[in-house]
């Protein structure tokens, strides 16, 4: 049930579903909200006067406000090299706090369409080094890790020259090959992640191949567990998570790869709150390394199809995401994940203002509402012909007279649109 209710009678809990004024005029990542912290609730004063909360969703007036997890920055050590990464993680929080402004590292060097071919070739060379990896741990054979390194910083580059033509690569998806593919797009996911998070060229290369590895302990797992599509057993499930402390046993037997790297297997199961596995660490102590891993290794997870269950659409992953912050993810690193994939991710099915189906396909990283779409359908339903793309930054493409807007997000499917036709994707 929907209550209006004024800003001052708001608590953590309560679940915002409309304010007084439009949500594009406010600083709120999703229309519709559960409050997690005063400061959001010193944000919405800022802002409104009243709002309209669904007691369906979240707490009504009367009841006892829920105890929420209270945002630390205080480093715990738990040794040398642990501090150094609580340090390293607050850093990065701290770049994007509200008073702290500063100009990105990187800017865009060239468009998607310059880039797609060229990241296309290393999608091919980095699919072909997953698989060699995971063969050779299968096969108790010792890692290529110069080859690792190398595919990884080919990723880097494309990444660095524009992260849009490795994320529209990324759309393509394959449930029988899901563990390979799987690692390619969470090391895709960490290194535009962390791009946009302003991390050095050489943070990104240990980042990447922490990612492309993260996963090599699923090979010591049978495929019948990995591949079932019903809920495992409590048998089952250890064994499951058996993968983390096999991954970080041979990767860390394994030449050449640096302890910060392997931080990406080690921690990308445990939880902000605690309540993950291995190690049941928690907070900093998870590192910016294992937050990064866990933030967009959940992502993938939830947005692919699997033998038990359908991934959701990628604008639905976040919301759920959003909602998990301050539990499951570190509060300002989970909406900086959603800053860096765009409210509206590439490969999103859209209904325009106009009633016209798109499909997005390129985001833009200063105004997250605006990206490029990609005309697929009139609003009768009808195929464009000819196709054609609109900024809706620029309003390029979109006729004399009419600023069309993103009205609502489509489920994967709608109307019978598969995405991957319409991204770029190169020749």
């Amino acid at each position: 049930m929907k209550k209006k209710i004024p800003v001052e009678d708001l608590r953590p809990g309560m679940y915002v579903s409309e304010l007084d004024r439009n949500w594009r005029d406010t600083p709120f990542l999703f229309q519709g909200f559960e409050i997690t912290s005063e400061e959001e609730i010193g944000e919405l004063k800022r802002h409104c006067k009243h709002v309209f909360i669904d007691t369906d969703e979240g707490s009504d007036v009367s009841p006892k406000p829920r105890r929420v997890t209270a945002t630390s920055f205080t480093a715990v050590a738990s040794g040398d090299n642990s501090k150094e990464r609580v340090i390293h993680l607050e850093k990065v929080v701290e770049n994007f706090a509200p008073w702290h402004r500063h100009a990105p590292r990187y800017q865009d060097l060239i468009t998607v369409d310059e880039e797609i071919g060229q990241a296309k070739i290393v999608v091919t060379k980095t699919r072909e080094a997953v698989y060699d990896i995971m063969e050779d741990v299968r096969l108790g054979r010792s890692i290529d890790t110069s080859g690792a390194k190398k595919v990884v910083a080919d990723m880097v580059d494309s990444v660095i020259r524009n992260p849009d033509a490795l994320m529209c690569l990324n759309q393509l998806k394959n449930k029988d090959e899901y563990t390979a593919l799987h690692s390619l797009r969470v090391c895709v996911l960490a290194l535009a992640f962390g791009r946009h998070l302003d991390l050095s060229d050489e943070e990104l290369n240990l980042l990447g191949l922490g990612a492309l590895l993260h996963d090599v302990g699923k090979m010591k797992v049978p495929n019948d567990i990995i591949n079932k599509p019903g809920k495992l057993t409590e048998e089952e499930f250890t064994l499951m998570k058996s993968h983390v402390p096999c991954g970080v046993d041979i990767l860390e037997q394994t030449h050449g790869i640096p302890s910060i790297a392997i931080d990406v297997a080690r921690f990308h199961h445990e939880r902000y709150a605690g309540g993950g596995y291995a190690i049941g660490v928690k907070g900093e102590d998870i590192g910016l390394f294992g937050t990064v891993g866990a933030i967009v290794d959940c992502y993938d997870a939830i947005t692919s199809d699997r033998s038990y269950h359908a991934g959701m659409s990628a604008h639905d992953a976040l919301k759920k995401m959003y909602s998990w912050r301050g539990r499951d993810f570190q509060p300002v690193l989970v909406e900086q994940f959603i800053q860096c994939m765009g409210i509206y991710p590439i490969g999103s099915v859209v209904e325009l203002s106009t009633g016209a189906i798109g499909v997005v396909i390129s985001v833009n990283r200063t105004r997250r509402l605006k990206p490029k779409v990609a005309m697929v359908l009139n609003p009768d339903k009808t195929p464009f012909t000819p196709a054609k793309v609109i900024d809706l930054m620029h309003q390029e493409g979109a006729g004399p007279g009419r600023e069309v807007e993103i009205r609502k997000v489509l489920p994967p499917g709608a109307h019978g649109v598969l995405p991957t036709k319409y991204i770029p994707l190169g020749g």
